[in-house]
């Protein structure tokens, strides 16, 4: 053989040693009529997967990797991240080997880990497509489309098999990047692991995420540039009220709808994307200090951030 050959071969040999190394603590999940998703072993007797994949309260069944079911309870979820912790009734599952999420880079060969209903593992090469910031995504839960909104996503290019969704990214070394989920028009998204861990620690402390919450509908706006530079902006971008709950925190503030948002505690808005990553659970019960234009003219009003209602599930 070549050298090239040899390398080569090397290579596929290491992937599909990554392959096997991951598979081990990664199960099949049925908690949807048709079809199953996955999950991975992240924490001892702790299953993390997609949310939305999760259709069913009770009678949750888990395939191992050995072909063996057993039942698993509901211990956390968060559909706003997408992710949902179920409990395992075994001892004797692997968890997964964690990579340290924050040095994936645009580029970096990865592999999406996932397995059937039938037990076997799937498994798709490709590379990290892009690394964004503030996404908001649609996704089916119980028939309805959901929006998520998460702080941070991997996008692997790689090929989507059944299963996909909760199933693993992982690099070269077998170890997990994050979770596999899928956005509109089913592209493939990866929550990454530390983004996970953080997650999780607190469904388990609390059982449930606290999310910031104004009460507004927003949509993107530019303002005309002699209005931005008369009121002595820095930039021309902001957001425009379309709707305002009664009684919401905005409400009570007096934010009106038409208004146009142009800075949150001195940060520069010029997305709908901005205003959400100001809205943390720390940021929940706290003041915003909101700059607006309204007829015109500057003004500044205080939010006291409220706390998203509804279950997180």
């Amino acid at each position: 053989m070549t050298d090239s050959t040899l390398s080569a071969l090397a290579f596929s040999n290491q992937l599909s040693d990554a392959v096997e190394k991951a598979s081990r603590s990664i199960v099949a999940v049925n908690a949807r009529r048709r079809r199953t998703s996955s999950g991975i072993h992240w924490r001892k007797n702790l299953i993390i997967t997609a949310d939305h994949t999760i259709q069913q309260d009770e009678e949750i069944n888990v395939i191992l990797p050995d072909g063996r079911s057993t039942s698993a309870s509901i211990a956390g979820r968060d559909s706003t991240m997408d992710l949902a912790v179920l409990r395992l009734e075994t001892d004797d599952l692997p968890t997964a080997e964690i990579a340290d999420s924050t040095q994936a880079k645009v580029g970096q060969i990865v592999l999406a880990v996932s397995r059937s209903a039938e037990g076997s593992t799937s498994a798709s090469m490709g590379i990290v497509s892009s690394i964004s910031e503030g996404w908001q995504y649609s996704h089916h839960r119980h028939g309805k489309r959901s929006r998520s909104a998460i702080a941070q996503l991997i996008q692997p290019a790689l090929m989507m098999y059944p299963g996909f969704s909760g199933g693993a990214l992982i690099n070269p070394e077998g170890q997990v990047l994050g979770i596999n989920t899928a956005g509109a028009r089913h592209l493939p998204l990866t929550i990454p692991a530390a983004m996970v861990d953080r997650v999780l620690d607190q469904l388990l402390q609390t059982g449930r995420i606290a999310r910031g919450y104004l009460g507004l509908g927003m949509q993107a706006i530019r303002l005309p540039e002699a209005l931005y530079r008369s009121l002595n902006l820095s930039s021309p971008g902001g957001v425009i009220v379309v709707s305002v709950e009664p009684g919401a925190p905005a409400d009570q503030a007096g934010v009106l709808l038409g208004d146009i948002l142009v800075a949150l505690n001195d940060s520069s808005i010029e997305d709908v994307t901005d205003v959400h990553a100001l809205l943390s659970s720390e940021q929940v019960g706290q003041p915003l200090s909101a700059k607006i234009v309204r007829g015109g003219v500057l003004t500044e009003k205080t939010i006291i951030v409220g706390e998203r209602p509804g279950r997180n599930g």
